[in-house]
């Protein structure tokens, strides 16, 4: 069967892997062999971080920036090693800031020569440039962080894998999968929520014989990292979420959409794939059943866009990653313009349990009136950094103080992101806020993907909200104007703010370019983009005119006077 995605990534790849970067004479040689324009060659290869169009130094040191990393020492990590290696040929070595590596529970993280390593040092850093250097071979990874607690799985042991899918291809009760998700109220565990019963009854609704499924494991804001566990442990009940997803829906082709990043947990979903593969689980006659349904890994060139729903389609199809104005939505006009039932990692994963275990299984994981288990990621200033699976209705607290033991170092608890930067900051005041949508949306913030990163006191928040949008302002498309330019804007304020240089005009500006971005941005990156410096506006205001006003860091982190310097000029 035709795969569904377009073939120039894995030509760029072969390219890539064979000079070290993308020569012009074979890009153009590409162009002429496959009738593909040059410029839209050069227009994808030219947007995504993977690719290199000139030739890469002998070492490249990629240091995490965002949030979890930031607070863990990420930035004197980056100058330190920039004092180290000083004087060297650009042709040797570049030392770079990074998005998000995924690696929030063991940061700070880095990449050498696109090899990722977390919870490094600045000696270790410095032995693996050097290595790197030496043109030795570079020492594997660490695997997967261990994590107390098993991850729930309705299955006792690999041969009773896959029960929900055999016992759905005996039914043929495609229509009772659908209204037992409606009926558990499953909603879509990426952020947004949607009831998943609602988009795959949609999806076999709509009319057509082509449809397809896609799971979304790009998992790239800063603080999203449970995805990456789920594939790690339970990735054969993603695969049977896809399948039964598949089956459901009339789609017959379906793409796991992963981060470059997640090496480990591609090789494991691509060989839990070809085990299916094997067994017949997957293929033209599933289980002798006449039914098919065709699975296939795709490899993100990079990119945080690309988690938005229609980015991530436009990548598959072999474009720029730049967002589709809605409507129409995938589950009409996705993946080829054909339906499409696009989830999250966890989602799927979430299928199979239901569908094993019961509704009132299901409902019964719940606390404070909500269904199901959440699994979160905690990271910053915790003793335990690491992912949790709580019931859905946990309050914040429990999981922030309890399972990941509290705050690093005695410190007081002062503030929290309950899902990464897009969800803004929060005072550990709202922490008894029970962590389901409903609640999160209540206090003006949101469940998100349950990305907890934590603050403790010494921490200054506008320099969080500044470190957050500025992840905003690197990853954005730039496709549309209030995102492109509003993200760039708050930007140059909030530095402007964290060195000294602010006035109160300023706070009226950013209200203003918070409005336009929330309303005129085409996807939910610059809508959302604003949501940092808001959110420490609304809830820690006074830190913001002490730096406005006073020209004050009260936590002695931005490059101003600190109170701290203050107080002993002044004794």
């Amino acid at each position: 069967m035709k795969s569904p995605r377009s073939e120039i990534f894995e030509k760029l790849r072969e390219i890539q892997d064979t000079h070290g970067y993308l020569p012009p004479d074979q890009l153009r040689a590409f162009s002429e062999a496959s009738g593909t324009p040059l410029f839209r060659i050069h227009g994808v290869a030219d947007f995504y971080p993977h690719f290199q169009l000139k030739p890469p130094p002998k070492v490249c040191l990629q240091v995490c920036s965002d949030m979890a990393c930031h607070i863990n020492g990420a930035d004197e990590l980056r100058v330190g090693m920039t004092d180290r290696f000083r004087g060297m040929a650009a042709s040797d070595i570049a030392i770079q800031k990074v998005s998000c590596l995924g690696q929030c529970d063991s940061a700070p993280a880095i990449t050498v020569n696109g090899q990722t390593f977390r919870n490094v040092t600045q000696p270790q850093t410095e032995a693996l440039v050097l290595t790197a250097l030496g043109g030795r071979p570079l020492p594997e990874m660490p695997q997967e962080p261990q994590r107390t607690g098993l991850p729930p799985d309705p299955y006792t042991d690999a041969k009773t894998h896959y029960g929900a899918l055999r016992r759905l291809l005996e039914t043929r009760d495609f229509e009772g999968v659908i209204a037992q998700l409606k009926t558990a109220g499953l909603p879509g565990m990426g952020g947004a929520g949607f009831p998943t019963g609602m988009k795959w009854e949609a999806v076999r609704k709509a009319p057509g014989d082509t449809k397809y499924v896609v799971c979304n494991a790009d998992e790239s804001e800063p603080g999203t990292i449970k995805d990456r566990f789920i594939m790690h442990h339970l990735p054969h009940l993603v695969v049977e979420g896809m399948i039964l997803a598949g089956l459901v829906t009339g789609a017959q082709q379906g793409v796991f959409y992963i981060r470059h990043e997640y090496a480990p947990q591609e090789h494991i979903i691509e060989e839990e794939i070809q085990h299916c593969y094997k067994e017949g689980l997957l293929g033209d006659n599933i289980l002798g059943s006449g039914l098919t349904f065709h699975l296939e890994v795709f490899v993100s060139p990079g990119g945080y866009i690309c988690g938005e729903e229609t980015a991530l389609i436009e990548a598959i199809e072999g474009k720029r990653a730049e967002p589709r104005n809605k409507p129409p939505f995938p589950v009409y006009s996705g993946l080829w313009n054909r339906p499409t039932a696009l989830n999250n990692v966890e989602t799927f994963a979430n299928v199979p349990q239901i569908l094993v275990n019961g509704i009132e299984w299901f409902k019964a994981q719940g606390v404070g009136g909500t269904a199901g288990l959440k699994f979160v990621g905690v990271s910053g200033d915790v003793v335990n950094p690491g992912i949790f699976i709580i019931p859905m209705g946990t309050p914040a607290e429990d999981v922030i103080l309890g399972l990941a033991g509290g705050i690093k170092g005695g410190k007081a608890f002062k503030a929290f992101a309950p899902s990464g930067p897009s969800s803004g900051y929060l005072p550990a005041s709202l922490a008894s806020t029970r962590l389901d949508f409903k609640s999160m949306a209540a206090i003006g913030s949101m469940l998100g993907s349950g990305a907890i990163v934590v603050c403790s006191e010494d921490r200054c928040m506008l320099d969080m909200a500044l470190n957050a949008v500025e992840f905003f302002r690197n990853e954005s498309c730039g496709k549309c104007v209030p995102c492109r330019m509003g993200t760039q804007k708050l930007v140059d304020i909030l530095t402007g703010w964290t060195q000294g240089k602010g006035t109160p005009g300023d706070l009226v500006l950013v209200d203003e370019l918070s409005t336009a971005m929330k309303l005129a941005s085409i996807c939910g990156l610059g809508q959302f983009a604003h949501s940092p410096i808001t959110s420490v506006l609304t809830h820690f205001r006074s830190e913001v005119e002490d730096h406005i006003l006073r020209h004050v860091c009260a936590a002695g982190v931005c490059t101003m006077r600190s109170s701290r310097k203050l107080e002993a000029t002044v004794a």
